[in-house]
């Protein structure tokens, strides 16, 4: 098994040498996420932040990832190691590698392209410094890689092995050429892998400072310690929780091209301080894009864990030595060649999430997480009038997110499985930086989940895209509510998405997913929202009449639904003599 490593030294280290030293290395990362944001060309990266960089120690274990998405980070170490393995005995100071196949080099879908540099100290190798980013566009069937139509990896642009893109210091001119060949965007894939470079390099030469600050040796016995540190707190937490075996599921209504539905099922076993995720009874691969490698679903699975637990726990990969993961071959959760997969960071990685936290709520029911609503949004891509190729995200139709004991969910914030990590950009902003028009950007009223702590909200968003070119469809969250309520909480709403011919007013078709060839049309989403915590009754009265006063919850609803009536001027609270207990 990948996460099999073997527990290091357990000689005693100075525990506030040890905190010192994490906190170090977590702001190097962020360090390396500045340089990122502040010299990328994309607004996928300097406006969005869909990247992460991570730090590991020489045997391509992760000790550090405090800047990114978890679901790019938490299986960062697959990916390191796969550098250690086709490179072992190769790798120099100053080489510096790329990777992306996830199925040959540890990479979760084939548009995140993985920059990992190695660090030296006094000529001995002492870690590696990382930047996983999502390409603007790798070629492939669609332009900006996202392509519903695939049917085999083929299809989604060019597949990445381990390769050295820098060697002893020199860049290598014809890889370099035939990456920015393959690319729909060369312009802005040249700056952001210069800023990919710049942001390793720096993260290699502070890193390499602190380890030589404490010497070779006891540099290494301490960046093992933190692995050991985070294996314990992990235990501990695994321990604490009742022994047993609890199932749950989540469901896909689609494979891209006809209704099915597709299963995602686990058997969570707590055994003392151990656990397994058992992934059998899952679905087998399907024709379209959303399958699943098998780093992509350790990741998903760390990263349902990982937001389950106390949040004090380190994130490195020692933490995940006493996790098991069983995933079938074949199934959406261990796809075999050349099953597609290029939305496998989404779906199914928030199908897995979601069966994970199913599973465990019923081990814990106070530390259950309510569901995200899935997206319903697109990808718009064609010509500037200027001339060269934009690819445009329309993050602004972003879902809600679940609520949890204490804290309501996120307002249409970004994917599940990025927790909240990814930016959703200024409205201005984007239509300065692409042919488009926004004309409606409010959060929906009546959308996130009612409960004691209510579910994040979608919005309804309203833009005209200015020129024709090609539209992704990405609407998972479209036919059915998919937010789910816990602990007593309901539901969030279902989304919806309708495009419209700007010249005719004419609606056309906007399936699940899809591949469209579109003239100037207006996108209208009303986005899906997370699922609410504990019975609505059991809602602060005064938090409810907040939520009427911003519009996030109509009066009707307060009264109906949670039980409290507000004045018809919305500044009190008449009565709230409906609500029972629960």
């Amino acid at each position: 098994m990948e996460n099999d490593m073997n527990t290091a030294s357990t000689t005693y280290q100075d525990p506030v040498l040890l905190a010192i030293l994490q906190r170090q290395l977590d702001h190097i990362t962020l360090q390396m996420g500045t340089i990122m944001t502040r010299t990328a060309r994309s607004p996928i990266f300097s406006q969005s932040h869909d990247f992460s960089c991570f730090m590991s120690n020489a045997k391509g274990e992760t000790v550090a990832q405090a800047d990114g998405l978890p679901i790019h980070s938490g299986s960062g170490g697959f990916a390191v190691r796969a550098v250690l393995r086709d490179f072992e005995g190769r790798i120099e100071e100053e080489d510096v590698f790329i990777l992306s196949d996830p199925y040959v080099a540890g990479g979760n879908h084939l548009p995140d392209w993985t920059i990992i540099r190695p660090v030296f100290v006094g000529g001995e190798l002492v870690g590696f410094c990382s930047n996983r980013a999502h390409q603007s566009d790798i070629g492939g069937g669609a332009a900006g890689t996202y392509n519903a139509a695939a049917t085999e990896i083929f299809h989604e642009g060019i597949r990445l092995p381990v390769l050295k893109i820098v060697e002893k210091g020199r860049l290598r001119d014809d890889l370099w050429r035939l990456l920015l060949l393959n690319s729909r965007c060369p312009d802005l894939m040249e700056g952001d892998l210069g800023a990919m470079l710049g942001s390793t390099r720096i993260g290699a030469t502070r890193m390499a400072e602190v380890i030589a600050q404490h010497g070779i040796d006891r540099g290494n016995s301490y960046l093992a310690a933190l692995l050991d540190y985070g294996e314990r707190r992990m235990r501990q937490a695994i321990a604490d929780l009742p022994d047993g075996t609890w199932e749950a599921f989540d469901i896909s209504d689609t494979d891209c091209f006809d209704d099915v539905d597709i299963e995602t099922r686990v058997k969570v076993t707590i055994a003392g301080d151990q656990i397994t995720f058992d992934f059998t009874g899952t679905s087998p691969q399907i024709k379209g894009f959303k399958n699943s490698g098998i780093a992509n679903t350790h990741s998903s699975v760390y990263c349902a864990l990982s937001s389950f637990l106390e949040p004090s726990i380190p994130r490195n990969e020692g933490v995940y030595r006493c996790v098991k993961i069983v995933a079938p071959e074949g199934t959406i959760v261990n796809a075999l060649p050349p099953a597609p997969m290029t939305m496998n960071t989404v779906f199914p990685a928030i199908d897995i999430m979601n069966a994970c936290w199913g599973a465990l709520a019923q081990a814990d029911p106070d530390r259950a997480c309510a569901g995200w609503g899935k997206s319903v949004y697109g990808i718009s891509a064609g010509t500037k009038p200027a001339g060269g190729v934009f690819v445009l995200y329309h993050w602004h139709g972003s879902s809600g997110g679940g609520a949890v004991k204490g804290r309501d969910g996120f307002p249409t914030s970004s994917h599940q499985m990025t927790l909240g990590g990814m930016f959703i950009p200024n409205v201005e902003t984007y239509e300065q930086s692409y042919p488009l028009r926004v004309h409606r950007y409010q959060m929906r009223s009546d959308s996130g989940g009612a409960g004691q702590y209510r579910g994040g909200t979608g919005v309804d968003y309203e833009a005209d895209v200015l020129v024709g070119g090609e539209h992704l469809l990405r609407a998972e969250g479209a036919r059915k509510p998919t937010g789910a309520g816990t602990n007593g909480g309901l539901w969030g709403a279902k989304g919806s998405i309708r495009t419209f011919e700007l010249d005719t007013g004419v609606e056309f078709a906007s399936p699940p997913y899809g591949v469209q060839q579109v003239k100037p049309f207006r996108l209208v989403i009303e986005a899906s929202a997370g699922g609410g915590w504990g019975h609505p009754h059991k809602r602060d009265p005064e938090l409810v009449l907040r939520d009427v006063r911003d519009g996030l919850v109509s009066k009707d609803t307060a009264d109906r639904v949670y039980g409290v009536e507000i004045s018809d001027d919305l500044k009190s609270i008449v009565s709230t003599e409906a609500r029972t207990a629960h």
